[in-house]
């Protein structure tokens, strides 16, 4: 019967929904209460470690896409984001002394007859945000994907996770920068042989909170029309490609010698070189207003779509994507800071324009 059943299915492609929930800078933004978090947040997290690459809030305010697991035996729940830029599981543990795990869903060990625990101490950095804790495994379950003595970090402490729409992370990025010793999930169930292809794919709803999916082992061709266009993976670590340039109205303003991307799931936005966002900012005749950059709301019936040139080919994102209406005025998703001066990070804003495939087998997008 067991044989049976793995069989069965590694021949399905298995589908997860995910939930659009409001961003933490949507509601702070809402309140009048986004530059004052964002300057005071800054501040404390610059001051916390200087091993830590400060780029504040960028997977924190910006997560908005979020889908249920269970883990344990038996199953205790919890909603995590299902993230391209990191390779690690983890959520927070019942011994969790920090303020961000009396708000959320905290996994309690002793109630699963299945778990084992390594004792390995675990630190996990996400910019200007980490967790720290210790390396466990249990029994995971993402819908009816079952991954036994799936290894996964729980947290004793986090910083940075305050009123985050989500209990954990499941990183969906290489193994190479995961956790020492920790099989990450995906190539855990390749192992074990609950997939049939080596491959994930994201549907991002563009409009309503339901309606947006992960899927594993497979492409539903349901979800997207016209031929899939593969783009090899420049860089084997994150799901990182090369962009040839950004144009806008048939002119190229940005990336001009050609440059690096990053699809980033773990973003709302599309972040670039400071200086080439200002000079995009400029051609919308976007005004600076506190954190953000401000365009009039008229902007959307007149402006060009941004055009992003990937391998060749145009993906163009339009301004009803990349400007986006709060209360009595109008935001660029565009935002400066990139770690790198010549890399960008494609968020939800370009995901949700464009159905993604991620091949591991081929190592290609």
């Amino acid at each position: 019967f067991v044989l049976l059943g793995l069989v069965a299915l590694s021949e399905c492609t298995v589908i997860l929904p995910l939930r659009k929930t409001k961003t933490l800078r949507e509601t702070l933004r809402g309140k009048n209460l986004l530059n004052n978090f964002l300057q005071k947040q800054a501040y404390r997290l610059s001051k916390s470690d200087s091993k830590i690459v400060t780029h504040p809030l960028r997977k924190f305010l910006d997560m908005a896409y979020v889908g249920n697991i269970t883990i344990g035996t038996p199953p205790q729940e919890f909603r995590v984001i299902f993230d391209l830029g990191s390779a690690d599981l983890w959520v927070p543990s019942i011994s969790c002394v920090s303020p961000a795990c009396y708000t959320h869903n905290t996994f309690n060990l002793h109630n699963s007859s299945s778990f084992g625990q390594s004792r390995q101490p675990i630190s996990i950095f996400y910019g200007s945000r980490t967790i720290q804790g210790f390396l466990g495994s249990d029994t995971i379950r993402i819908g009816n994907l079952v991954s036994l003595k799936q290894s996964f970090g729980l947290s004793l402490e986090e910083y940075g996770f305050d009123d985050a729409p989500f209990d954990g992370v499941l990183g969906l990025a290489f193994p190479s920068i995961g956790i020492e010793g920790a099989v990450p999930i995906f190539d855990n169930l390749l192992s074990q042989g609950a997939l049939s292809e080596p491959v994930f794919a994201f549907y991002l709803s563009k409009s309503k909170p339901e309606g947006s999916v992960v899927m594993f082992g497979g492409v539903d061709h349901r979800y997207y029309k016209g031929e899939l266009n593969w783009v090899p993976v420049s860089q084997a670590r994150h799901w990182q490609i090369s962009m040839k340039n950004i144009s806008m109205n048939g002119n190229v303003v940005a990336c001009s010698r050609g440059c690096e991307a990053l699809l980033d799931t773990g973003t709302s936005l599309i972040r670039g070189p400071t200086e080439q966002v200002t000079n995009i900012h400029k051609l919308m005749n976007a005004k600076p207003k506190d954190s953000e950059y401000v365009v009039s709301c008229d902007a959307i019936k007149t402006l060009p779509p941004v055009i992003f040139n990937i391998n060749g080919i145009n993906y163009p994102v339009p301004p009803q994507a990349y400007i986006i209406k709060a209360q009595n005025s109008c935001h660029s998703i565009f935002h400066g800071g990139s770690r790198s001066p010549e890399t960008w990070h494609l968020g939800d804003v370009f995901l949700r324009q464009y159905f993604s495939v991620f091949d591991r087998r081929s190592d290609r997008i």
